[in-house]
């Protein structure tokens, strides 16, 4: 089996980040897809927002929502309970290689999944295979290439460098986002919709949200534990990183975008 490694890890300031995402500013595309009755597979689900948004779409259809661990699948089930979302089933499983039945689900999902996993091709064929006929298959990734700040700050450049070391090393891709369709056509899809989609942080709240998350993530998220153990960065430099993005976020002139490749997947 592929070994997966989430560059990310699951610290506070990380979960922040994805606490904040929901169906409407995260899976717009998928929406109109959607209908009061479907099963839908939402593949790593993280804390759990967008299923929770998802869950209330479909019912009284379930949502089965699935992470590589148990840990990580107990984040989602918090915040379904939280919610009072009870059409939620929860499932460890590993996208290579899923443990349900051929043709089992209506809709898959899996949003910024495939940058992090080490074969994304073998990843969609196994989608594609507990999709029903006339199912499909959506999924969205960010793409790190496509990220667009102003004011233009060495140091942040050096942040995204350093990213795509880390991401590297752990076999994932940060420019999933324009590989989407390719990957999607070397696992058999013949019928898919390509597109792409922005998060935009430039008023101030956004700004302070978006850079105060990333000040934080880049001293004490797993990100920052790993360029630190494989002589990658240092301390200081990391503090120096985290400065700039306060920096960043004080600025009124300060403009972030998040570039996402999304695909819809006709079975």
């Amino acid at each position: 089996m592929p070994n997966q490694v989430y560059t990310h890890g699951h610290h506070e300031s990380v979960l922040r980040s994805h606490r904040w995402r929901t169906a409407e500013n995260s899976a717009a595309y998928l929406l109109p897809h959607l209908a009061a009755g479907m099963s839908v597979l939402d593949i790593g689900c993280g804390p759990g927002t967008i299923t929770c948004d998802l869950a209330a779409i479909v019912a009284p259809g379930r949502v089965t929502a699935v992470e590589i661990t148990a840990d990580a699948l107990e984040l989602a089930r918090a915040e379904a309970e939280a919610r009072g979302v009870d059409n939620i089933d929860f499932v460890v499983a590993d996208v290579h290689a899923l443990h349900f039945a051929d043709a089992s689900f209506d809709v898959v999902h899996a949003h910024q999944v495939l940058q992090h996993v080490a074969d994304p091709v073998r990843a969609l064929r196994e989608m594609h295979r507990v999709c029903r006929p006339g199912g499909i298959v959506a999924v969205r990734d960010s793409d790190y290439g496509g990220f667009t700040w102003y004011p233009q700050l060495p140091d942040l450049d050096r942040w995204l460098e350093l990213y795509y070391q880390a991401c590297h090393n752990n076999k994932g891709e940060p420019d999933a986002g324009r590989r989407l369709l390719s990957w999607a056509r070397a696992a058999g899809f013949t019928d898919v919709t390509a597109t792409a989609s922005l998060w935009t942080f430039a008023d101030d709240r956004d700004r302070q949200w978006w850079g105060g998350m990333w000040a934080d993530r880049i001293v004490e998220s797993a990100m920052a534990q790993q360029v630190l153990r494989e002589g990658l960065s240092t301390e200081a430099e990391l503090r120096r990183l985290s400065a700039a993005w306060a920096a960043w976020a004080a600025d009124p002139d300060g403009w972030f975008t998040v570039l996402h490749g999304e695909i819809i997947g006709r079975v």
